[in-house]
C-alpha cells in the first residue's frame, strides 16, 4: 500500500484505464469482458485485498493483477469463460476489450452470411431472441396508432 497523497487516479491494465478511486473488484469491471465474479477471482488469485483502493496499490500488485487477468482462462473452469467454445478453434477462450467487440461483430457477420434466422433478424434490425414485436421495439417517426384518411 502507498500513502494517500500518492493516489493514482488512473491505473492501466490490458490497454484499459481503470478508475483508481474505486475498490479493486469494481475497478476491474471497467475492463470489457470482466464482470464482478471474474474480478473477484482475479483479485483473490493475485493476492490483493478486494476492497483496497485500486490507485493506492503498488506497482508489484498491479503487475500481479495483470498477470492473473492474462492467466484467467487457464485457471478457471470452462463454464466461467465468456467463449466456452470458440467458433474457429474449438477451444475455450476469454476475450477482453476490443477483442470481445470484434469477435461479437464477426459472429453476427457470420450469421448474416449463413442467412440463418438470427442473421436475417440482425440484418433487418428486428428483435433476435424471441421477444414480442407487436407493441415494443418500434422505430421511426410514428409510434402510436396511425388512422387512415379517406
Amino acid at each position: 500500500m502507498v500513502e494517500e497523497s500518492e493516489l493514482k487516479y488512473f491505473v492501466r491494465i490490458i490497454n484499459t484505464d481503470l478508475d483508481g478511486t474505486q475498490p479493486v473488484q469494481l475497478a476491474l469491471t471497467g475492463i470489457k469482458g470482466i464482470g464482478l465474479h471474474a474480478a473477484l477471482v482475479i483479485a483473490r488469485r493475485a493476492g490483493v485485498d478486494v476492497r483496497a483502493t485500486m490507485g493506492l496499490l503498488g506497482d508489484d500488485d498491479v503487475a500481479a493483477i495483470e498477470e492473473q487477468v492474462k492467466a484467467y482462462p487457464a485457471s478457471v473452469p470452462k463454464w466461467m469463460v465468456n467463449r466456452p467454445v470458440d467458433v474457429y478453434s474449438g477451444e475455450p477462450k476469454h476475450l477482453y476489450g476490443s477483442d470481445l467487440s470484434l469477435a461479437k461483430d464477426d459472429d453476427i457477420n457470420l450469421m448474416k452470411k449463413m442467412r440463418c434466422y438470427r442473421g436475417i433478424r440482425h440484418e433487418n434490425g428486428l428483435k433476435v431472441r424471441g421477444q414480442r414485436t407487436k407493441a415494443t421495439g418500434r422505430f421511426g417517426k410514428i409510434v402510436g396508432v396511425s388512422k387512415r384518411r379517406n
